[in-house]
């Protein structure tokens, strides 16, 4: 575990990589939240969270950015479980077809979320919208990402059949190593049942650097959604 100051900066270095998807360093870190310490034990602290494998320095940049160790730090010590500031849940959809049910509340996830919503159903068949969202992140903007995104969104179908078994029922995050939709992404994903007892996941995937107290708060609404139709 972290000291709590230490938790405190890599938390704001975090958010604020999230906000700004820009390296962050250590006086713009204190200038904008006023840690009440002096830049120099910012930049020390900072410096000790890079040696421990938390941040990392972008080529020549003065800032530092997360790692895969630093956003799973973050998820399993530092998140609130609460819901999203503002967010009041996703709308109802009114079909009455369970599967353009499905297929819109994935539609409206992806919209609201700004990432890829991702939903399968029973293991027999899937369902994904906003593609384009992830090509529009400025953390895809190099071709060698780019080459291996578009690898991913063709085999989007083949990876989300048969995940199900992988899918708890609270909702879950993938990180890096450990997505199956490549190294460079996070995917929130909730398992739910509909009211005939058959099962499947919903969530939203994109680039490592994105909302996920936001994004945990959106899918469960998915979830409780579903689950009302």
């Amino acid at each position: 575990m972290l000291d709590v100051r230490k938790e405190l900066i890599l938390k704001l270095l975090i958010e604020e990589y999230i906000r700004t998807a820009e390296p962050v360093g250590s006086k713009n870190l204190n200038d904008r939240f006023e840690l009440g310490v002096s830049p120099a034990t910012v930049r020390n602290e900072m410096a000790a969270l890079e040696r421990e494998g938390f941040l990392v320095a972008p080529h020549t940049s003065s800032g530092r950015v997360p790692t895969e160790k630093a956003y799973v730090y973050y998820l399993k010590h530092l998140v609130e479980k609460k819901d999203a500031e503002g967010d009041k849940g996703l709308p109802v959809p009114e079909v009455d077809d369970t599967q353009t049910a499905l297929k819109s509340v994935a539609k409206t996830l992806g919209e609201v979320s700004g990432e890829t919503a991702i939903l399968a159903f029973n293991d027999e068949w899937s369902y994904y919208s906003g593609v384009a969202n992830l090509f529009h992140k400025p953390d895809f903007q190099n071709l060698a990402l780019i080459l291996e995104l578009s690898d991913v969104v063709d085999q989007f179908d083949e990876r989300l059949m048969g995940l199900l078994a992988r899918v708890m029922q609270e909702p879950h995050v993938w990180i890096g190593s450990e997505n199956p939709f490549g190294s460079q992404m996070a995917t929130v994903v909730v398992r739910y049942q509909v009211q005939s007892g058959e099962e499947g996941f919903v969530g939203v995937t994109g680039p490592l650097r994105m909302n996920y107290r936001r994004n945990l708060a959106l899918v469960e609404s998915a979830r409780n959604v579903i689950e009302t139709l």
